[in-house]
């Protein structure tokens, strides 16, 4: 009796130990954080290290908000997911960010006080997909954008909606959707009436259901409808429904609440009610887009299609399938792209063996995308109300298929139009409208139209203006949405993944969400010049959510990369053939687990050997075109739900060793084998438990050396975790010291010094000159954005980021490479300058309309100090030709120098040297002549040559 009373409580401990919930970072810790991170910046030795953005643009990222002011519609604020907020004047033209110099990239809604030009935002985005990141509560600004002042509400996470009075610009109402991952309080409804200084909750579901949506009647604050969301996301499932989704609604401005989606109202109501969006005409009349996860009524309609189905075989005896017709049964499987070697002939071999049974039919086509897109659910539904929400009807009779599929948690936006109560929008992978009140639709997306719509601004005034914001961008109609023109100049595309190859110039390739794949030379011009000679010069070559890269490093024409859960294909860039090589598992084996990012690599050994994770290692030795598992299951075995889990996410094969590979999975492992598969070890069992393993990294200066970076992301656990091992892994050190709290998404080595790493958090990066024992933060023309993946160009030692919502930087670490900042004495270390070829064009422009060109070389330096100090420029015999006063930061500093000198140093070269002969310019400024010169601060100093 004891003992089994003993047993049934250990597997109890232990299923709880496994399942039970991680802690989520407290708002406090996330709140030093910040001001650990400003101090960080201030002190930094690299916070002058210049990044540049070199785009993409084109593809954009997903607009989350749009708000338009109603006295000039041409100027507007554009919110993005993880991009930050972008102010217009000229009606999209143009765009500037104004949410840079705040501590966070990532936005639910935004709203703005016009008559007192007052910005609202709320941070973290509220769409709830596996990159909705979250933000750090209310920021609020009276100076677009170049101060921000946090109001509040720092546990919220994930933000719906934000509502201003009209008349009362201190009375704020706000939807707070609360956390993704882990349960928490700070969600319902709040109120403010002193404009952020306190706030009242005035609505609470429970712990896991926050507020979704808000609105209010148009010219009357007072009466207000909102939207309860039940939502709970992990790791391995998404649960976007719950009994109490539910729409409520408040006729003193936001104070009390009573929910309406009663079961007498004719609102769904149970637990199959998802998001709920709403639109209000007038106090009356009140629409409501429902994303219903209840079941569809089964239908006894015999299908058209005289074709097996993948239904068939779930239910299928053997003695059925033995009597199948072998044309049928062949063509099932040549239809459903089963391998060659399964055949009519040969699969009733394996059946009538017992090798495989008829469900392995249907289990073989089953995967983490098929499960997700074959739940039989109602979907989006349109509801309205004409008595103010006392009762709910909906408004059509059949299913709106195409809409949502199977993710409806990902929209749920509805409008109506302020001039016309038949007329409504609905947002999902189009966008359709209907002029009857919603009893029929018609689709308006157009060819330049990107598919995944979340924000749309409906013109109070103008009717048929539109502005829609999607996961493509931005478009604007004039027409009701019968043509559009797109607003893409933003950089604020959402990279998976980044990778170079070694072409002269040297490409860039990256995989953004729901954007493909693009490559494009590294020094492109992110400009308008491309609408003239109509080439944009990125290009993409490949569609849906883009992930990893990898280039054949002796020819670069032939790229391997793919789309979402695995999704693998070899490109050959010149002659456009397409070869799609996902490893299939064989008939009767569990389907291979693929994740939403599945890793791949060349190897360095040999560019033939391609390997590909899924939960196990797979190995090709012919460029993809066959797989063998060199694995078993490198994961903990993944969980039941509706999110594959339990898959690998980093791959590493040392420089040093054939075979000795190193991988990660979602799920906390940490695999080693030394002898390309013949045998595994795990080696992260002194890690933390559970956390997805972001990167394992082989190191390039020591055989025996291996990095890995651990993210908690999907607990809502925040910390920084960053390991080395000297040991192969059997033993780890954390190397993350202080790093500012953040999940980690990737480290990088320096090729040439060990002790310099990189590192990109989601809220920024960071570089230690010594093996991690401090870190430092870069800043420069890089705001606090989520850094996925980091790639270093090492003939042109440029290391490129790839952020998740500002597209990819660039800068050059060359003097971070050079300078031993751990030993300099000197108090200026120079690098050194590059010699300039002078030209007789210095100073000249080829019209008078246009600017001369001039010259321009940046000096680096490492100072030892802060100061003001005085950069000179001596002739070789030490006359002073030119000086710049310039601000030196201890550390790594940037003097831009275009090459000219004064009036007095002109004459005093011609007397050095009477055969100088200066032409004069069109700017009319003097430039350096060929020789030798010195570029001096204080008793250091460096030789500049103009050949």
């Amino acid at each position: 009796m004891f003992k089994s009373k003993f047993l049934a409580f250990t597997i109890f401990l232990s299923s709880f130990l496994v399942f039970s919930q991680q802690p989520a970072t407290s708002a406090e810790t996330i709140k030093e954080a910040l001001v650990q991170k400003q101090k960080m910046k201030a002190s930094s030795l690299v916070k002058n290290v210049p990044f540049k953005n070199i785009g993409p643009t084109v593809m954009s990222g997903r607009v989350v908000d749009v708000d338009v002011n109603p006295e000039m519609p041409s100027e507007f604020y554009v919110g993005y997911a993880s991009g930050g907020v972008w102010h217009t004047t000229n009606n999209g033209t143009t765009f500037t960010p104004i949410l840079d110099s705040s501590d966070t990239q990532n936005v639910g809604d935004i709203a703005v006080d016009w008559k007192n030009r007052t910005i609202w935002v709320g941070t973290g985005e509220n769409n709830s997909s596996r990159s909705s990141y979250s933000g750090i509560g209310i920021l609020k600004s009276s100076d677009n954008g170049k101060t921000w002042e946090h109001v509040g509400l720092e546990d919220s996470h994930h933000i719906g909606r934000i509502l201003i009075n009209p008349k009362n610009p201190d009375e704020v109402v706000i939807g707070v959707t609360g956390h993704l991952y882990s349960p928490n309080n700070e969600r319902g409804i709040y109120k403010t009436t002193d404009g952020g200084k306190t706030w009242n909750k005035t609505l609470f579901v429970d712990n896991m259901s926050g507020i979704i949506d808000v609105q209010y009647v148009p010219n009357n604050f007072k009466i207000m409808f909102a939207s309860s969301w039940t939502r709970d996301r992990k790791a391995w499932n998404f649960t976007g429904n719950g009994n109490n989704s539910a729409i409520y609604k408040s006729t003193n401005g936001g104070d009390t609440w009573e929910k309406v989606s009663t079961k007498k109202s004719g609102f769904p109501t149970g637990e199959g009610v998802g998001r709920i969006g709403v639109a209000i005409y007038d106090e009356n009349t009140i629409y409501a887009l429902h994303d219903s996860q209840f079941h569809r009524k089964a239908t006894s309609k015999k299908s058209e299609s005289s074709g097996l189905t993948k239904a068939d075989f779930k239910t299928m005896s053997v003695d059925a399938f033995m009597k199948l017709e072998d044309k049928k049964l062949n063509a099932y499987l040549k239809t459903n792209g089963f391998q060659e070697k399964y055949r009519a002939t040969n699969v009733k071999q394996l059946v009538s063996s017992g090798t495989v049974k008829p469900i392995d039919l249907a289990h073989y086509l089953e995967d983490a995308n098929a499960l997700l897109f074959d739940t039989p659910v109602i979907g989006a539904e349109v509801y309205k109300s004409t008595d103010g929400g006392k009762t709910w009807k909906k408004t059509h009779d059949d299913y709106i298929d195409g809409l949502y599929y199977s993710y409806g948690y990902y929209f749920g936006e509805i409008r109506v139009d302020p001039q016309d109560k038949n007329g409504i929008y609905i947002m999902g992978v189009p966008i359709l409208k209907s002029k009857d009140a919603g009893t029929t639709f018609t689709s308006i997306s157009r060819e330049n139209v990107h598919a995944d719509h979340q924000a749309l601004w409906v013109n109070p005034r103008k009717q048929g203006h539109l502005i829609n914001g999607n996961d493509g961008g931005l478009n604007m109609s004039y027409d009701d949405g019968e043509s559009w023109v797109k607003l893409n100049s933003p950089s604020v595309g959402q990279f998976y993944a980044i990778n170079v190859d070694n072409e002269k110039p040297y490409n860039v390739y990256g995989g953004l969400q729901d954007n493909g794949v693009w490559f494009g030379a590294n020094n492109a011009v992110e400009d308008k010049s491309w609408h003239q000679n109509g080439q944009y010069p990125w290009e993409s070559i490949m569609g849906g959510d883009g992930m990893q890269i990898q280039i054949d490093s002796r020819d670069a024409n032939i790229v391997y990369t793919g789309y979402q859960f695995g999704n693998y294909y070899r490109i050959n860039r010149e002659t456009e053939e397409f070869k799609y090589i996902q490893p299939k598992h064989t008939l009767g084996e569990t389907p291979y687990r693929f994740n939403w990012q599945t890793p791949i690599l060349l190897s360095p050994h040999n560019q033939d050997i391609l390997y590909l994770g899924g939960n196990k290692l797979m190995r090709s030795m012919n460029k993809g075109d066959d797989f063998t598992a060199i694995s078993l299951d490198l994961t903990r075995g993944g969980k039941k739900g509706n999110v594959a889990y339990g898959t690998l996410t980093s791959i590493s094969e040392s420089p040093f060793q054939f075979g000795l590979i190193y991988t990660g999975s979602d799920d906390g492992v940490v695999s080693v084998t030394k002898n390309a598969g013949g045998s595994w070890a795990t080696i992260s069992n002194t890690l933390p438990k559970d956390l997805w393993v972001s990167r394992v990294i082989a190191s390039k200066h020591k055989k025996e050396r291996v990095y890995a970076t651990l993210n908690g992301y999907r607990w809502d656990d925040f910390k920084a975790y960053v390991y080395m091992s000297d040991d192969y892994g059997q033993t780890w050190k954390d190397i993350s010291n202080n790093i500012p709290t953040s999940p980690v998404n990737v480290i990088r080595e320096d090729p040439l010094k060990e002790n310099l790493l990189y590192l990109g958090t989601d809220n920024g990066a960071y570089v230690t000159f010594n093996m991690g024992k401090s870190w430092e933060a870069f800043s420069n023309g890089l705001p606090n954005v989520a850094v996925h993946d980091m790639v270093i160009q090492p003939e042109a030692k440029d290391l490129l980021i790839g952020t998740h919502g500002r597209s990819i930087y660039k800068t050059n670490i060359e003097a971070l490479q050079t300078i031993n900042v751990d030993k300099v004495t000197d108090d200026i270390t120079f690098l050194d300058l590059e010699s300039v070829k002078f030209s007789g064009r210095w100073g000249s422009s080829w019209s008078p309309w246009s600017d001369a060109f001039e010259p321009e070389i940046t000096i680096q330096f490492f100072s030892n100090s802060s100061g003001n100090k005085t950069l000179k420029v001596l002739s070789e015999k030490g006359t002073e030709l030119y000086s710049i006063s310039t601000k030196v930061e201890k550390g790594f500093n940037y003097v831009d120098y275009k090459l000219e000198i004064t009036e007095k140093g002109k004459k005093a070269l011609k007397k050095e040297d009477s055969n100088i002969d200066f032409k004069e310019t069109g700017n009319k400024k003097n430039y350096l002549p060929k020789g030798l010169y010195k570029v001096q601060i204080g008793d250091n100093s460096k030789v500049l040559e103009i050949k």
